[in-house]
C-alpha cells in the first residue's frame, strides 16, 4: 500500500480553496451565498477523534505484540489495512472539505461587518482547523500502520551481503 503525500493534501487543499473563494465570489455577486454549517467542524472534529482512538488503541496492541506480552491481543493485517485505507480516505476528503470552507472563509473576511457572515466565517475557521486534525490524525495512523523496516538491509553504510 502506498504512504499518502503532503504534498498531495497540501495540493487538494490549495486547488479546492482557490475554486471555492471563486466561486464564492462569484455566487454572492449572482445571489445569496449558501452558509457554512455548524455542523461541519463538529463531524470533522468527531472523525478525528476516531481516527486518534484507533491509531492509539493499534499503537498499543502492535507493542504489546512485538514485546511478546502474554496475552496480548494482536493485529490482524487486514484490520490494519482497512484502518489505513479508512484514515487515508478521511485525509483526502478532509482537505478537500477544509479547503472548501478556508476558502469560503477567506471570502467571507471581506464581509465581517455583518453578524450572520461574521458567524459563517468563525465556523469556516473551526472547519479548517477540524480538517487539519483530521490530517493530522490520519497521517499519524498510517505511520502507526507502518511496517517496520528489515534491520538488514537499505541502511545508509551497510556492507552489502556477498
Amino acid at each position: 500500500m502506498r504512504e499518502l503525500r503532503i504534498r498531495v493534501l497540501v495540493g487538494v487543499f490549495v486547488v479546492a480553496g482557490v475554486l471555492s473563494w471563486a466561486g464564492a465570489r462569484l455566487w454572492n455577486s449572482i445571489g445569496t451565498l449558501p452558509s457554512v454549517p455548524l455542523a461541519a467542524p463538529i463531524v470533522l472534529a468527531l472523525i478525528a477523534v476516531v481516527l486518534l482512538a484507533t491509531a492509539l488503541s493499534l499503537r498499543a496492541r502492535l507493542k504489546a505484540q512485538r514485546e511478546r506480552r502474554p496475552g496480548a491481543k494482536g493485529v490482524d493485517p487486514l484490520m490494519a489495512a482497512r484502518a489505513v485505507v479508512f484514515g487515508q480516505a478521511s485525509a483526502l476528503v478532509a482537505a478537500l472539505v477544509a479547503g472548501m470552507y478556508g476558502g469560503t472563509g477567506v471570502f467571507l473576511l471581506e464581509l465581517l461587518d455583518m453578524p450572520a457572515r461574521r458567524d459563517q466565517a468563525i465556523y469556516a475557521g473551526f472547519s479548517v482547523v477540524a480538517g487539519l486534525g483530521v490530517i493530522a490524525a490520519a497521517l499519524f495512523l498510517q505511520r502507526v500502520c507502518r511496517l517496520p523496516e528489515d534491520d538488514d538491509q537499505n541502511h545508509p553504510g551497510a556492507e552489502p551481503v556477498a
